[in-house]
């Protein structure tokens, strides 16, 4: 009898079928073997086993089921690897809180009802102007078909009418952010004579909507807002949803590396030409939440935005926000005056040349900057005013590496630009003051801005399946005290602090818990996803969330032993290398059981 949705998931899927839409197979004996999708290598040592449904790398040592293999190879947590396999399988999720389920699946029902509707209306006279519209910026038919784009017709109550036919209320087409409610309490449609873009989150399901003005606006309030989207709903933020990453996010993993570009046509045209790593913030600032999931699949990105390097906008500050979290960034630059858009459409090997001649930000700032001493007299290298006004562009930029030995290149570069010493430029970098002057930030809340550890994340996840079900509160206390008398803590300190705290009262509402509490877990983007957990599946995540933080602890442990050993071995101390390699082999046999 099948105990649980995993279960039932697992019977239905063969892990070889599963991994094989991935990653190519090759049949070896009774298994299958591949290069391994997670590390470099040239020799295969990936293996799955069909008779045990399990798949392990003997390169880089990692292995699991189906489950664990998707929440690798596509960077996501359990419940949306749950979800994913569940679509595969047929297997239908029941949620613990109906009322709450039921409210986040009538806003995705109406998502996607309104989606087949706005598609419908392409049928229409109007809406083979919108194809050949559409036609001509080089969106093919597949495209438009592919990316479900659509046209919503110039009527106050169209979608709204059709919406209501179908059973919903006002109310919820108003929550779904796709009817506004006027001060006289009438509702109309937000979407009007709107050529419309589907927005998908990470399981490409439809949450939202993005609409271009098409024929001749009415007023000129309308003309003024050339795109329009769904304002923040209970499915949809807009700081939390890169438009295509749901299908760009194994491209991304596989080439290791991400195109940025700010509209939805230059996304769908990219993908068009064959550019399946692209994806776009929709008009909007990268903002820390995006960088974390971005980070999931590589750590290089390539930006396609027109760079203000001596202004403080929206762009440039989110760029920034990447650059001080480590991400690699190149920038793109095209001709003057063309998106990615008009690049492709014109010639697609065009934008592949621009790619690859994309400057690492700190060379675009560098040259960029330079090349306006002709042009801007206060640029010039070789005054004093030039000078200040150089390091006043270059100095911040600088002082956002995080990497010491990386910034230090920096700093020999531009002291022989500007030809003056080094100390000096040492001693004005001391000077700049980021955070205050640019986010309005403490300097501690910035430092730990998007520097939260997979170890963190695993945590406040497992701290926030307590608020569901406290049963798991004396699981994860067992699982910290047992560590702690090992003398290798599970948990950090300040999540047994939170533990201790929440137990003294279980029954007060979460919303009522300290900032600093909120703020460790996550409260916003994790409450809804842990709301539609299964009770009967809420013992087995937490299981795997202790399963994975003991697995970062002993790995870590690893790692410091292993530099341990090869000092020891340089002082050609024998038993304590002795010593340390017996400790070693004690923790990796603990990871691999753990692991298998």
């Amino acid at each position: 009898m099948i105990s649980s949705p995993i279960d039932e998931i697992k019977n239905k899927l063969d892990i070889v079928e599963v991994i094989g839409g991935y990653i190519k197979l090759q049949k070896a004996g009774a298994n299958y073997r591949a290069v391994c999708p997670f590390h470099s290598e040239k020799k295969p040592s990936f293996f799955v086993s069909p008779a045990r449904q399990i798949w392990h790398c003997f390169g880089c040592n990692s292995g699991g089921d189906i489950f664990r293999f998707v929440m690798k190879i596509e960077g996501v947590e359990f419940v949306d690897a749950l979800r994913t396999l569940a679509q595969k399988a047929g297997v239908e999720l029941k949620p613990m809180r109906p009322e709450l389920r039921t409210e986040r699946q009538r806003l995705h029902e109406i998502c996607e009802l309104s989606s087949q509707f706005f598609e419908k209306q392409l049928e229409s006279k109007i809406g083979q102007e919108v194809k050949d519209y559409l036609l001509g910026r080089g969106i093919k038919k597949e495209s438009t078909e592919k990316w479900r784009i659509g046209y919503a017709p110039d009527t106050w109550q169209g979608l709204s009418d059709f919406l209501i036919r179908k059973g919903y209320k006002k109310e919820e087409i108003q929550n779904a952010g796709l009817a506004i409610k006027n001060e006289e309490g009438r509702f109309y449609d937000r979407f009007r004579g709107r050529i419309i873009f589907p927005v998908f989150d990470l399981t490409s399901q439809i949450v939202g909507f993005g609409g271009r003005i098409f024929g001749k606006a009415k007023s000129e309030e309308e003309e003024v807002m050339k795109y329009i989207n769904t304002p923040n709903t209970l499915l949809y933020d807009k700081g939390r949803i890169l438009y295509g990453l749901d299908r760009a996010k194994l491209a991304i993993r596989q080439k290791d590396f991400c195109i940025l570009v700010e509209g939805y046509t230059d996304v769908i045209l990219a993908n068009q030409a064959g550019f399946e790593n692209v994806v776009s913030t929709s008009g909007t600032a990268l903002t820390p939440y995006q960088l974390k999931i971005l980070k999931r699949y590589s750590e290089n990105l390539f930006t396609c935005f027109d760079m203000d390097i001596a202004g403080d906008n929206a762009t440039k500050r989110g760029i920034d926000l990447a650059q001080m979290q480590g991400f690699n960034i190149k920038v793109v630059t095209l001709p003057e005056d063309l998106d990615p858009a008009d690049v492709i459409s014109k010639d697609p090997k065009e934008f592949e040349k621009t790619i690859n001649k994309a400057l690492s930000i700190l060379d675009f700032y560098f040259q960029n900057t330079f090349s306006r001493a002709g042009t801007v007299g206060h640029f010039d290298k070789k005054t004093p005013e030039g000078k200040k006004e150089v390091s006043k562009i270059l100095l911040p930029v600088i002082k956002r590496i995080p990497n010491k030995i990386e910034q230090a290149f920096w700093i020999q570069k531009l002291a022989k630009e500007l030809e003056v010493k080094e100390e000096n430029i040492e001693e004005e970098l001391k000077k700049v003051r980021l955070e205050e002057e640019r986010y309005g930030l403490e300097p501690e809340e910035v430092a730990n801005l998007l520097q939260k550890t997979r170890k963190d994340l695993l945590e406040e996840r497992a701290l926030m399946l307590i608020v569901k079900n406290t049963q798991n509160l004396n699981l994860i206390e067992e699982e910290m005290l047992s560590e702690q008398k090992e003398n290798q803590p599970c948990f950090s300190q300040k999540a047994v602090e939170i533990l201790i705290n929440f137990k003294k009262d279980l029954d007060f509402p979460l919303e009522n818990l300290s900032p600093e509490a909120l703020d460790f877990f996550n409260y916003v983007s994790l409450k809804s996803e842990i709301e539609e957990i299964d009770e009967k599946e809420l013992l087995k995540e937490v299981t795997l969330c202790i399963k994975e933080i003991k697995s970062i602890e002993i790995k870590q442990k690893l790692g410091d032993m292993s530099k341990e050993m090869k000092r020891s071995e340089v002082e050609k101390n024998l038993p304590q290398t002795q010593k340390l390699l017996e400790k070693f082999n004690s923790y990796s046999k603990k990871l691999s059981d753990l692991e298998n």
